[in-house]
Protein backbone atom coordinates (compact mmCIF):
# COMPACT_ATOMS: atom_id res chain seq x y z
CA UNK A 1 0.00 0.00 0.00
CA UNK A 2 1.07 3.60 -0.52
CA UNK A 3 1.62 5.53 2.68
CA UNK A 4 -0.37 8.77 2.72
CA UNK A 5 0.15 9.87 6.32
CA UNK A 6 3.02 9.01 8.65
CA UNK A 7 3.56 9.67 12.36
CA UNK A 8 7.13 10.20 13.54
CA UNK A 9 7.49 8.76 17.04
CA UNK A 10 10.53 10.83 17.89
CA UNK A 11 11.83 14.37 18.37
CA UNK A 12 14.56 16.79 17.33
CA UNK A 13 16.75 16.51 14.28
CA UNK A 14 15.77 12.97 13.27
CA UNK A 15 12.07 13.81 13.39
CA UNK A 16 12.67 16.87 11.21
CA UNK A 17 14.84 14.78 8.88
CA UNK A 18 12.05 12.24 8.33
CA UNK A 19 9.42 14.97 7.86
CA UNK A 20 11.46 16.53 5.04
CA UNK A 21 11.71 13.30 3.05
CA UNK A 22 8.03 12.52 3.65
CA UNK A 23 7.09 15.96 2.33
CA UNK A 24 9.15 15.39 -0.82
CA UNK A 25 7.22 12.12 -1.31
CA UNK A 26 3.85 13.84 -0.90
CA UNK A 27 3.18 12.15 2.45
CA UNK A 28 1.39 14.02 5.24
CA UNK A 29 3.16 14.04 8.61
CA UNK A 30 2.19 13.95 12.27
CA UNK A 31 4.63 15.04 14.96
CA UNK A 32 4.43 14.12 18.62
CA UNK A 33 6.07 16.14 21.34
CA UNK A 34 6.50 16.63 25.07
CA UNK A 35 5.72 19.82 26.94
CA UNK A 36 9.46 20.65 26.83
CA UNK A 37 9.39 20.48 23.02
CA UNK A 38 6.26 22.56 22.46
CA UNK A 39 8.20 25.14 20.38
CA UNK A 40 10.48 22.60 18.66
CA UNK A 41 11.16 22.82 14.93
CA UNK A 42 9.77 19.36 14.17
CA UNK A 43 6.46 20.38 15.74
CA UNK A 44 6.21 23.40 13.46
CA UNK A 45 7.31 21.47 10.37
CA UNK A 46 4.70 18.70 10.57
CA UNK A 47 1.20 18.95 9.14
CA UNK A 48 -0.24 17.96 12.53
CA UNK A 49 1.23 17.76 16.02
CA UNK A 50 0.04 16.22 19.28
CA UNK A 51 1.40 16.70 22.80
CA UNK A 52 2.09 13.42 24.56
CA UNK A 53 2.68 14.72 28.08
CA UNK A 54 5.32 16.17 30.42
CA UNK A 55 9.02 16.42 29.57
CA UNK A 56 10.35 13.12 31.01
CA UNK A 57 10.55 10.44 28.30
CA UNK A 58 8.63 7.93 30.40
CA UNK A 59 5.71 10.37 30.44
CA UNK A 60 5.88 11.29 26.75
CA UNK A 61 8.06 9.77 24.02
CA UNK A 62 8.05 6.28 25.56
CA UNK A 63 4.25 6.07 25.86
CA UNK A 64 3.81 3.41 23.18
CA UNK A 65 0.07 2.91 23.68
CA UNK A 66 -0.66 6.63 23.63
CA UNK A 67 1.35 7.12 20.44
CA UNK A 68 -0.56 4.31 18.76
CA UNK A 69 -3.86 5.77 19.99
CA UNK A 70 -2.96 9.16 18.52
CA UNK A 71 -2.00 7.53 15.23
CA UNK A 72 -5.26 5.59 15.12
CA UNK A 73 -7.32 8.69 15.90
CA UNK A 74 -5.60 10.70 13.14
CA UNK A 75 -5.92 7.83 10.64
CA UNK A 76 -2.20 7.41 10.16
CA UNK A 77 -0.96 4.73 7.75
CA UNK A 78 2.50 4.26 9.21
CA UNK A 79 4.75 5.08 12.16
CA UNK A 80 8.46 5.83 11.78
CA UNK A 81 10.34 5.46 15.08
CA UNK A 82 13.56 7.29 14.10
CA UNK A 83 16.34 6.18 16.46
CA UNK A 84 16.41 5.92 20.23
CA UNK A 85 13.21 5.84 22.29
CA UNK A 86 10.97 3.09 20.82
CA UNK A 87 12.94 2.40 17.63
CA UNK A 88 14.28 -0.99 18.79
CA UNK A 89 11.28 -1.98 20.89
CA UNK A 90 9.84 -5.18 19.44
CA UNK A 91 6.65 -4.92 21.51
CA UNK A 92 5.98 -1.44 20.09
CA UNK A 93 6.58 -2.61 16.52
CA UNK A 94 4.19 -5.50 17.06
CA UNK A 95 1.48 -3.24 18.50
CA UNK A 96 1.79 -0.91 15.52
CA UNK A 97 1.22 -3.79 13.15
CA UNK A 98 -1.65 -5.18 15.23
CA UNK A 99 -3.30 -1.75 15.04
CA UNK A 100 -3.30 -2.09 11.24
CA UNK A 101 -0.46 0.33 10.56
CA UNK A 102 2.95 -0.03 8.94
CA UNK A 103 5.97 0.03 11.22
CA UNK A 104 8.68 1.72 9.14
CA UNK A 105 11.43 -0.59 10.25
CA UNK A 106 12.13 -4.33 10.52
CA UNK A 107 9.83 -7.04 11.81
CA UNK A 108 9.32 -7.43 15.57
CA UNK A 109 11.01 -10.83 15.31
CA UNK A 110 14.17 -9.34 13.79
CA UNK A 111 14.27 -6.68 16.49
CA UNK A 112 13.95 -9.34 19.20
CA UNK A 113 16.78 -11.45 17.81
CA UNK A 114 19.24 -8.63 17.18
CA UNK A 115 18.19 -6.64 20.24
CA UNK A 116 19.54 -9.38 22.47
CA UNK A 117 23.31 -9.56 22.03
CA UNK A 118 23.52 -13.24 22.95
CA UNK A 119 20.75 -14.19 20.50
CA UNK A 120 22.42 -12.02 17.85
CA UNK A 121 25.74 -13.84 18.30
CA UNK A 122 24.00 -17.19 18.03
CA UNK A 123 22.20 -16.13 14.85
CA UNK A 124 25.39 -14.82 13.28
CA UNK A 125 27.31 -17.95 14.26
CA UNK A 126 25.03 -20.04 12.02
CA UNK A 127 26.47 -18.15 9.05
CA UNK A 128 30.08 -18.52 10.21
CA UNK A 129 30.47 -14.79 10.82
CA UNK A 130 33.79 -14.11 12.64
CA UNK A 131 33.21 -13.27 16.31
CA UNK A 132 35.34 -12.25 19.25
CA UNK A 133 35.73 -15.13 21.76
CA UNK A 134 33.07 -14.84 24.43
CA UNK A 135 30.16 -16.47 26.26
CA UNK A 136 27.40 -18.08 24.26
CA UNK A 137 24.70 -17.53 26.87
CA UNK A 138 23.59 -14.60 29.03
CA UNK A 139 25.02 -14.66 32.56
CA UNK A 140 23.89 -13.13 35.87
CA UNK A 141 25.76 -15.42 38.28
CA UNK A 142 28.99 -13.63 39.31
CA UNK A 143 30.98 -16.79 40.20
CA UNK A 144 30.14 -18.47 36.89
CA UNK A 145 30.91 -15.26 35.01
CA UNK A 146 34.27 -14.94 36.76
CA UNK A 147 35.16 -18.50 35.76
CA UNK A 148 34.24 -17.78 32.13
CA UNK A 149 36.31 -14.59 32.17
CA UNK A 150 39.36 -16.55 33.32
CA UNK A 151 38.86 -19.05 30.50
CA UNK A 152 38.61 -16.26 27.89
CA UNK A 153 41.60 -14.39 29.33
CA UNK A 154 41.95 -10.79 30.48
CA UNK A 155 41.34 -8.06 29.53
CA UNK A 156 37.64 -8.79 29.02
CA UNK A 157 34.54 -6.72 28.26
CA UNK A 158 31.30 -7.09 30.24
CA UNK A 159 28.31 -6.01 28.13
CA UNK A 160 24.61 -5.77 28.86
CA UNK A 161 22.71 -8.42 26.94
CA UNK A 162 19.92 -5.95 26.13
CA UNK A 163 20.32 -2.37 24.95
CA UNK A 164 23.34 -0.37 23.91
CA UNK A 165 24.78 3.13 23.96
CA UNK A 166 27.60 2.10 26.28
CA UNK A 167 25.25 1.34 29.21
CA UNK A 168 25.98 -1.76 31.24
CA UNK A 169 29.46 -1.98 29.71
CA UNK A 170 32.66 -2.45 31.71
CA UNK A 171 36.27 -3.15 30.74
CA UNK A 172 38.05 -5.41 33.23
CA UNK A 173 41.85 -5.54 33.06
CA UNK A 174 42.57 -7.91 36.00
CA UNK A 175 40.79 -10.72 37.84
CA UNK A 176 40.66 -8.82 41.16
CA UNK A 177 38.60 -6.08 39.49
CA UNK A 178 36.01 -8.47 38.07
CA UNK A 179 33.40 -8.80 40.85
CA UNK A 180 32.82 -5.07 41.56
CA UNK A 181 32.77 -4.29 37.82
CA UNK A 182 30.33 -7.14 37.19
CA UNK A 183 28.04 -5.85 39.94
CA UNK A 184 28.08 -2.35 38.44
CA UNK A 185 27.37 -3.67 34.94
CA UNK A 186 24.41 -5.78 36.11
CA UNK A 187 23.00 -2.91 38.18
CA UNK A 188 23.30 -0.45 35.30
CA UNK A 189 21.76 -2.91 32.84
CA UNK A 190 18.81 -3.53 35.17
CA UNK A 191 18.27 0.20 35.60
CA UNK A 192 18.56 1.04 31.89
CA UNK A 193 16.89 -1.97 30.27
CA UNK A 194 15.10 -3.90 33.00
CA UNK A 195 17.37 -6.86 32.24
CA UNK A 196 20.51 -7.47 34.29
CA UNK A 197 21.90 -10.29 32.17
CA UNK A 198 25.29 -9.71 30.56
CA UNK A 199 27.73 -11.56 28.38
CA UNK A 200 31.50 -11.52 28.40
CA UNK A 201 33.90 -11.29 25.51
CA UNK A 202 37.60 -10.85 24.92
CA UNK A 203 38.52 -7.16 24.91
CA UNK A 204 40.55 -6.03 21.92
CA UNK A 205 42.90 -3.36 23.20
CA UNK A 206 43.19 -1.18 20.08
CA UNK A 207 40.19 -1.88 17.87
CA UNK A 208 38.59 0.20 15.16
CA UNK A 209 34.81 0.42 14.95
CA UNK A 210 33.63 -0.23 11.40
CA UNK A 211 29.98 -0.64 10.49
CA UNK A 212 28.16 -1.64 7.31
CA UNK A 213 24.86 -0.07 6.20
CA UNK A 214 22.44 -2.62 4.74
CA UNK A 215 19.02 -2.53 3.11
CA UNK A 216 16.68 -5.47 2.72
CA UNK A 217 13.19 -5.69 1.26
CA UNK A 218 10.32 -8.04 2.09
CA UNK A 219 11.15 -10.27 -0.89
CA UNK A 220 14.53 -11.50 0.36
CA UNK A 221 16.67 -9.01 -1.58
CA UNK A 222 19.67 -7.49 0.19
CA UNK A 223 22.33 -4.90 -0.56
CA UNK A 224 25.01 -3.16 1.47
CA UNK A 225 25.89 0.51 1.12
CA UNK A 226 29.53 0.15 2.17
CA UNK A 227 31.19 1.06 5.45
CA UNK A 228 31.36 3.85 7.98
CA UNK A 229 34.33 4.48 10.26
CA UNK A 230 33.09 5.24 13.78
CA UNK A 231 36.19 4.88 15.94
CA UNK A 232 36.32 8.38 17.48
CA UNK A 233 34.22 7.79 20.61
CA UNK A 234 33.73 9.00 24.16
CA UNK A 235 32.15 6.72 26.79
CA UNK A 236 31.74 4.03 24.09
CA UNK A 237 29.54 6.44 22.09
CA UNK A 238 30.41 7.86 18.69
CA UNK A 239 31.36 11.51 18.19
CA UNK A 240 32.81 11.55 14.67
CA UNK A 241 32.00 9.26 11.73
CA UNK A 242 33.12 9.09 8.12
CA UNK A 243 32.53 7.17 4.92
CA UNK A 244 34.43 5.43 3.55
CA UNK A 245 37.06 4.30 6.07
CA UNK A 246 40.63 5.41 5.41
CA UNK A 247 41.99 1.87 5.86
CA UNK A 248 39.47 -0.40 4.13
CA UNK A 249 40.58 -1.94 0.83
CA UNK A 250 38.10 -2.88 -1.87
CA UNK A 251 38.60 -6.57 -1.05
CA UNK A 252 37.98 -5.99 2.65
CA UNK A 253 34.94 -3.82 1.85
CA UNK A 254 33.44 -6.63 -0.19
CA UNK A 255 34.13 -9.22 2.51
CA UNK A 256 32.59 -7.08 5.26
CA UNK A 257 29.60 -6.23 3.08
CA UNK A 258 28.94 -9.90 2.38
CA UNK A 259 29.27 -10.72 6.09
CA UNK A 260 26.79 -7.95 6.98
CA UNK A 261 24.25 -9.31 4.50
CA UNK A 262 24.63 -12.78 6.03
CA UNK A 263 23.86 -11.30 9.45
CA UNK A 264 20.72 -9.68 7.99
CA UNK A 265 19.68 -12.97 6.43
CA UNK A 266 20.17 -14.71 9.79
CA UNK A 267 17.14 -12.84 11.15
CA UNK A 268 15.15 -12.39 7.90
CA UNK A 269 15.79 -8.67 8.11
CA UNK A 270 14.12 -5.98 6.02
CA UNK A 271 14.32 -2.16 6.10
CA UNK A 272 17.50 -0.18 6.84
CA UNK A 273 19.90 -1.63 9.38
CA UNK A 274 23.52 -1.47 10.42
CA UNK A 275 25.85 -4.35 11.18
CA UNK A 276 28.70 -3.29 13.44
CA UNK A 277 32.14 -4.87 13.50
CA UNK A 278 35.33 -4.30 15.43
CA UNK A 279 38.62 -4.57 13.57
CA UNK A 280 42.04 -5.36 15.02
CA UNK A 281 45.44 -4.06 13.99
CA UNK A 282 45.72 -6.85 11.38
CA UNK A 283 42.44 -5.68 9.74
CA UNK A 284 40.68 -8.85 10.87
CA UNK A 285 37.05 -8.04 11.65
CA UNK A 286 34.60 -9.51 14.18
CA UNK A 287 30.83 -9.20 14.52
CA UNK A 288 29.79 -6.83 17.30
CA UNK A 289 26.04 -6.28 16.97
CA UNK A 290 23.27 -5.22 14.63
CA UNK A 291 21.30 -2.01 15.09
CA UNK A 292 17.78 -2.59 13.80
CA UNK A 293 17.05 1.03 12.93
CA UNK A 294 18.34 4.09 11.15
CA UNK A 295 21.68 5.26 12.55
CA UNK A 296 22.54 8.76 13.75
CA UNK A 297 25.42 8.75 11.27
CA UNK A 298 23.38 7.73 8.21
CA UNK A 299 24.04 11.08 6.40
CA UNK A 300 27.64 10.15 5.53
CA UNK A 301 26.39 7.06 3.70
CA UNK A 302 23.80 9.15 1.89
CA UNK A 303 26.48 11.62 0.80
CA UNK A 304 28.81 9.01 -0.74
CA UNK A 305 26.07 6.87 -2.36
CA UNK A 306 23.50 9.49 -3.36
CA UNK A 307 20.71 7.45 -1.75
CA UNK A 308 18.05 8.77 0.66
CA UNK A 309 17.86 6.06 3.33
CA UNK A 310 14.62 7.37 4.81
CA UNK A 311 12.97 7.26 1.39
CA UNK A 312 14.16 3.68 0.95
CA UNK A 313 12.81 2.75 4.39
CA UNK A 314 9.40 4.10 3.46
CA UNK A 315 9.35 2.27 0.11
CA UNK A 316 10.30 -1.00 1.82
CA UNK A 317 7.58 -0.40 4.44
CA UNK A 318 5.07 -0.01 1.62
CA UNK A 319 6.01 -3.49 0.43
CA UNK A 320 8.00 -2.42 -2.63
CA UNK A 321 11.12 -4.29 -3.76
CA UNK A 322 14.52 -2.63 -3.71
CA UNK A 323 14.77 -0.27 -6.67
CA UNK A 324 18.48 -0.83 -7.26
CA UNK A 325 21.01 -3.66 -7.06
CA UNK A 326 24.47 -3.97 -5.53
CA UNK A 327 26.17 -3.36 -8.86
CA UNK A 328 24.36 -0.02 -9.15
CA UNK A 329 26.18 1.32 -6.09
CA UNK A 330 29.65 2.76 -5.76
CA UNK A 331 31.49 4.96 -3.29
CA UNK A 332 31.83 8.46 -4.65
CA UNK A 333 33.88 11.00 -2.71
CA UNK A 334 34.28 11.24 1.05
CA UNK A 335 31.95 12.44 3.82
CA UNK A 336 32.61 13.26 7.47
CA UNK A 337 30.08 13.87 10.25
CA UNK A 338 30.73 15.48 13.61
CA UNK A 339 28.08 15.34 16.30
CA UNK A 340 27.54 18.73 17.87
CA UNK A 341 26.64 18.03 21.50
CA UNK A 342 25.86 20.49 24.27
CA UNK A 343 28.69 18.96 26.27
CA UNK A 344 31.85 20.28 27.86
CA UNK A 345 34.88 18.38 26.45
CA UNK A 346 37.10 20.00 29.09
CA UNK A 347 34.94 18.42 31.82
CA UNK A 348 34.84 14.79 30.65
CA UNK A 349 32.18 15.59 28.03
CA UNK A 350 29.50 16.14 30.65
CA UNK A 351 26.21 17.66 29.42
CA UNK A 352 26.14 21.47 29.39
CA UNK A 353 22.58 22.30 28.44
CA UNK A 354 21.19 25.83 28.35
CA UNK A 355 19.96 28.54 25.99
CA UNK A 356 21.35 29.02 22.49
CA UNK A 357 22.13 32.72 22.68
CA UNK A 358 23.80 32.56 19.26
CA UNK A 359 23.15 29.84 16.72
CA UNK A 360 24.34 30.35 13.16
CA UNK A 361 24.89 27.39 10.86
CA UNK A 362 27.79 27.11 8.43
CA UNK A 363 26.99 27.23 4.73
CA UNK A 364 28.70 26.77 1.38
CA UNK A 365 29.40 23.87 -0.99
CA UNK A 366 29.49 20.38 0.45
CA UNK A 367 28.12 21.38 3.87
CA UNK A 368 25.02 19.78 5.43
CA UNK A 369 23.55 20.44 8.87
CA UNK A 370 20.92 18.11 10.34
CA UNK A 371 19.60 19.77 13.49
CA UNK A 372 16.44 20.56 15.41
CA UNK A 373 17.18 23.93 17.01
CA UNK A 374 17.42 27.61 16.22
CA UNK A 375 18.74 30.69 17.97
CA UNK A 376 17.05 31.47 21.28
CA UNK A 377 15.87 27.92 21.98
CA UNK A 378 16.69 25.92 25.09
CA UNK A 379 18.51 22.57 24.99
CA UNK A 380 16.31 20.46 27.30
CA UNK A 381 17.97 18.61 30.15
CA UNK A 382 15.61 15.67 29.76
CA UNK A 383 17.08 14.16 26.59
CA UNK A 384 20.32 13.39 24.80
CA UNK A 385 22.17 16.74 24.47
CA UNK A 386 22.65 16.43 20.70
CA UNK A 387 22.21 19.84 19.08
CA UNK A 388 22.78 18.64 15.55
CA UNK A 389 25.11 16.96 13.09
CA UNK A 390 27.54 18.78 10.83
CA UNK A 391 28.43 16.89 7.65
CA UNK A 392 30.93 17.84 4.97
CA UNK A 393 31.56 16.23 1.61
CA UNK A 394 34.37 16.50 -0.93
CA UNK A 395 36.08 14.38 -3.57
CA UNK A 396 38.92 13.30 -1.27
CA UNK A 397 39.27 12.65 2.46
CA UNK A 398 41.79 15.43 3.01
CA UNK A 399 39.57 17.93 1.22
CA UNK A 400 36.56 16.79 3.29
CA UNK A 401 38.61 17.28 6.48
CA UNK A 402 39.69 20.78 5.41
CA UNK A 403 36.11 21.64 4.56
CA UNK A 404 35.01 20.40 7.99
CA UNK A 405 37.54 22.69 9.70
CA UNK A 406 36.18 25.62 7.70
CA UNK A 407 32.59 24.68 8.55
CA UNK A 408 33.40 24.31 12.27
CA UNK A 409 34.96 27.78 12.25
CA UNK A 410 31.77 29.16 10.66
CA UNK A 411 29.44 27.41 13.13
CA UNK A 412 28.63 30.06 15.73
CA UNK A 413 27.12 28.80 18.99
CA UNK A 414 27.12 30.70 22.28
CA UNK A 415 25.24 30.13 25.53
CA UNK A 416 26.27 26.48 25.91
CA UNK A 417 29.52 24.56 25.76
CA UNK A 418 29.75 22.32 22.68
CA UNK A 419 31.93 19.59 21.20
CA UNK A 420 32.87 21.74 18.19
CA UNK A 421 36.28 22.68 19.62
CA UNK A 422 37.07 19.03 20.29
CA UNK A 423 35.98 18.07 16.78
CA UNK A 424 38.28 20.70 15.29
CA UNK A 425 41.12 19.32 17.42
CA UNK A 426 40.47 15.86 15.93
CA UNK A 427 40.36 17.20 12.36
CA UNK A 428 43.75 18.87 12.84
CA UNK A 429 45.46 15.97 14.60
CA UNK A 430 48.07 14.10 12.50
CA UNK A 431 46.82 10.69 13.68
CA UNK A 432 43.33 11.40 12.34
CA UNK A 433 44.49 13.07 9.15
CA UNK A 434 46.75 10.09 8.39
CA UNK A 435 44.12 7.48 9.33
CA UNK A 436 46.23 6.16 12.24
CA UNK A 437 43.63 5.96 15.01
CA UNK A 438 41.31 3.62 16.87
CA UNK A 439 38.69 3.78 19.63
CA UNK A 440 41.37 4.89 22.10
CA UNK A 441 41.93 8.20 20.29
CA UNK A 442 40.57 10.42 23.08
CA UNK A 443 42.46 8.68 25.86
CA UNK A 444 45.66 8.63 23.84
CA UNK A 445 45.72 12.13 22.37
CA UNK A 446 43.16 14.46 23.94
CA UNK A 447 43.29 16.48 27.14
CA UNK A 448 41.34 19.63 28.11
CA UNK A 449 44.51 21.72 27.78
CA UNK A 450 44.26 21.34 24.01
CA UNK A 451 41.16 23.53 24.04
CA UNK A 452 42.67 26.34 26.09
CA UNK A 453 44.03 28.09 23.00
CA UNK A 454 40.55 28.13 21.47
CA UNK A 455 38.15 30.88 22.43
CA UNK A 456 35.14 29.87 24.52
CA UNK A 457 31.65 31.10 23.52
CA UNK A 458 31.53 33.81 26.21
CA UNK A 459 34.97 35.03 25.13
CA UNK A 460 33.81 35.27 21.55
CA UNK A 461 30.82 37.33 22.68
CA UNK A 462 33.15 39.65 24.58
CA UNK A 463 35.48 40.01 21.60
CA UNK A 464 32.53 40.76 19.32
CA UNK A 465 31.27 43.44 21.72
CA UNK A 466 34.76 44.94 21.91
CA UNK A 467 34.94 45.00 18.13
CA UNK A 468 31.65 46.89 17.89
CA UNK A 469 32.84 49.37 20.53
CA UNK A 470 36.13 50.04 18.74
CA UNK A 471 34.32 50.42 15.43
CA UNK A 472 31.94 52.97 16.91
CA UNK A 473 34.83 54.86 18.49
CA UNK A 474 36.64 55.01 15.15
CA UNK A 475 33.76 56.80 13.40
CA UNK A 476 34.31 60.57 12.69
CA UNK A 477 32.46 62.77 15.18
CA UNK A 478 30.11 65.46 13.92
CA UNK A 479 31.83 68.85 13.52
CA UNK A 480 35.31 67.32 13.70
CA UNK A 481 37.46 67.32 10.59
CA UNK A 482 39.25 63.97 10.26
CA UNK A 483 42.78 64.28 8.84
CA UNK A 484 43.60 62.16 5.84
CA UNK A 485 45.78 59.16 6.53
CA UNK A 486 49.23 59.44 5.06
CA UNK A 487 52.77 58.41 5.76
CA UNK A 488 53.34 61.73 7.46
CA UNK A 489 50.15 61.86 9.53
CA UNK A 490 50.37 62.68 13.25
CA UNK A 491 48.59 59.51 14.43
CA UNK A 492 50.84 59.23 17.49
CA UNK A 493 49.79 62.69 18.68
CA UNK A 494 46.12 61.74 18.30
CA UNK A 495 46.58 59.00 20.89
CA UNK A 496 47.73 61.51 23.52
Amino acid sequence: MNIKKILIANRGEISLRIIRTAREMGIKTVAVYSEADRAALHVRAADEAVCLGPAPSLQSYLLADKIIAVATQLRVDAIHPGYGFLSENAAFARKVQEAGMIFVGPSPESIEIMGNKVAARQAAARYQIPMVPGTEEAITDIKLAKKKASEIGYPILIKASAGGGGKGMRIVEREEEFEPQMQRAVSEAESAFGDGSVFIEKYLTSPRHIEIQILGDQFGNYIHLFERECSIQRRHQKVIEEAPSAIITEEKRQAMGEAAIKVAKACNYYSAGTVEFIMDEHLDFYFLEMNTRLQVEHPVTEMVTGKDLVREQIHIGEGKPLSFAQEDLKVKGHAIEVRVYAEDPSNNFLPATGRLNTYRRPQGPGVRVDDGFEEGMEIPIHYDPLIGKLITYHETRQEAINRMIRAIDEFQITGVETTLGFCKFVMQHPAFREGRFDTKFIGRYFSPEHLETQFKPEELEMLAAMGVYLYEQSKPRKGVSEPMASAGSNWKNRLK
